[in-house]
């Protein structure tokens, strides 16, 4: 059966599955760059203190500040438009389509994080979890709303492959049993 809103036909399973498995790869990707074993001489402490690190990164100036800012914000970001790839859904409302992608994002931005804690040379800051998800919310609103829209006016025009989908109801096998009481014994 098909949902409501959602892309029809083969092309939905084509985008569904591409989605789904650019998902994976970006997401190995992520594991094996922030969860690999860092060989330093010395650790920074944890960064427990929301935006502390950003100020400092932004106190050395914009050019300074423009590298890890940037690696913050895209280190998750192509989540922003790939789990909504993989929903497959079109008739759906932005701000809620916006709100749990970031909210994936943000769970997923603090798994690694938490992930992290045990990894030699590797720690905690919240700073990161910020930029991933601001990240993922900017790609999200930069790219799939519009997206959408291209894929909403292509099946109006019925360039995408529609199937229908008859809904088949098993039929009725009568009254649910039911259990008398039983009084409480003395």
């Amino acid at each position: 059966m098909q949902r409501q809103g959602s892309i029809g036909g083969s092309a939905a399973i084509r985008i569904r599955v591409t989605g789904g498995v650019l998902l994976v790869a970006h997401l190995a990707l992520v594991a094996w760059l922030m969860l690999r074993p860092l060989d330093v001489p010395w650790v920074m402490p944890a960064n427990l203190h929301p935006l502390a690190g950003i100020r400092a990164d932004l106190a050395l100036g914009w050019p300074a500040a423009a590298r890890p800012l940037g690696e913050g914000l895209a280190l998750l970001a192509p989540l922003g438009v790939l789990l909504p790839a993989v929903h497959g859904r079109l008739a759906v409302s932005p701000l809620a389509s916006l709100a749990r992608t970031a909210a994936a994002g943000a769970l997923i931005s603090l798994g690694i994080a938490l992930l992290q804690t045990g990894v030699p040379g590797r720690v905690v800051d919240v700073d990161s979890l910020l930029l991933n998800t601001v990240g993922v919310a900017l790609a999200h609103v930069a790219v799939v709303p519009a997206g959408r829209a291209w894929l909403r006016r292509r099946e109006g025009r019925g360039d995408l492959e529609t199937e229908s989908v008859a809904v088949q109801e098993e039929p009725s096998q009568g009254r649910t049993p039911t259990i008398p009481r039983v009084g409480i014994a003395p």
